[in-house]
């Protein structure tokens, strides 16, 4: 049985208009609330270049997942 993943986050920053750049996936740091988690997230996938003013997205790599499991409707 596979060994389950360590709970962690896909950071996305906004480009322009509605196109976004996948920074990367990076561990959830233990300890810190949600909130101060995604933070910390944006952080290290920005590798300290994030700004204020910039849009970026954290989600759970769980949800990710879960999002990417899609099938078109059957005929």
């Amino acid at each position: 049985m596979p060994e389950p993943t360590r709970p962690g986050f896909v950071v996305l920053r906004l480009v322009s208009g509605d196109e976004w750049q996948l920074l990367g996936e990076v561990e959830r740091k233990p300890g810190l609330t949600a909130r101060a988690a995604r933070t910390q997230a944006i952080l290290d996938a920005a590798r300290g270049g994030a700004k204020a003013g910039e849009a970026y997205a954290a989600v759970l790599r769980s949800e990710w997942r879960i999002a990417l499991d899609w099938q078109p409707p059957e005929d």
